[in-house]
């Protein structure tokens, strides 16, 4: 067993480190830039002709939120080759399995993410809104220096959660043939057919790459309160 586990190893952190960091890093970045634009969009107050993309944003988070993660992965790179379109799209489109992994988690943490980040907003008091506003401040101006501050204090936690259920949904890249952890394990175990000792061996390691990322996540959450501690301490 123990051979297995040292010659196994290696293989799986290496996948790790060219592949499932790399995925969840990019894919978690791009997903909040995203969150954050849909948060703002579906917050607004304007109407006319906005209100219908606040519908295109509404829909963006209810088709992501209400269908399978694997699904998503096999649409973006086994279905939308398909789509041919004459003289647009003669060929369908067509994507790398890393970028279309990183385009579909993006676009799932996208959706999840705003939904933290809309409600992380709401949850600051109204009166801080007015009372900017009895200051002279613009609502972007409030939103910038008052609101968004408070509202990433707040959304550390469950945005750390998502993250690190990010880095665990990796391994459903497997199926569109990206080589990283999980798929370089099924990959020894067809050679060796010991698929429990493989299996079991990933799962450890994606529990210590969660642990490590949670005690980072804690250390976040001491950062981001430590005024909070201070004022509680006076």
């Amino acid at each position: 067993m123990w051979d297995i586990i040292t010659y196994s190893l290696p293989q799986i952190l290496s996948a790790g480190v060219k592949f499932t960091i790399p995925l969840a890093l990019i894919a978690f970045a791009i997903g909040l830039a995203l969150a954050l634009v849909t948060a703002l969009v579906r917050i607004s107050h304007r109407g006319g002709v906005f209100v219908i993309v606040k519908g295109i944003f509404r829909f963006y988070v209810w088709l992501f939120r209400s269908t399978p993660l694997i699904v998503q992965l096999f649409i973006v790179y086994f279905g939308l080759p398909y789509l041919t379109i004459p003289g647009i799209l003669e060929n369908g489109v067509k994507f790398s399995p890393f970028i279309a992994g990183i385009i579909t988690f993006s676009l799932n943490t996208g959706a999840y993410a705003s939904e933290t980040i809309r409600a992380s907003i709401s949850s600051v008091p109204n009166g801080q809104w007015e009372a900017a506003s009895s200051i002279g401040m613009t609502r972007g101006q409030t939103l910038r220096r008052i609101v968004l501050p408070q509202a990433f204090r707040i959304s550390v936690p469950p945005l750390a959660n998502s993250f690190i259920s990010l880095v665990k949904d990796t391994s459903l890249a497997a199926s569109i043939t990206i080589v990283e952890m999980f798929e370089v394990s099924q990959q020894i175990a067809a050679e060796n057919y010991q698929p429990l000792i493989m299996y079991t061996l990933v799962a450890l390691v994606y529990a210590i790459f969660c642990s490590i990322l949670t005690v980072g996540q804690n250390y976040l959450e001491k950062r981001t309160n430590r005024h909070l501690n201070q004022t509680e301490g006076e």
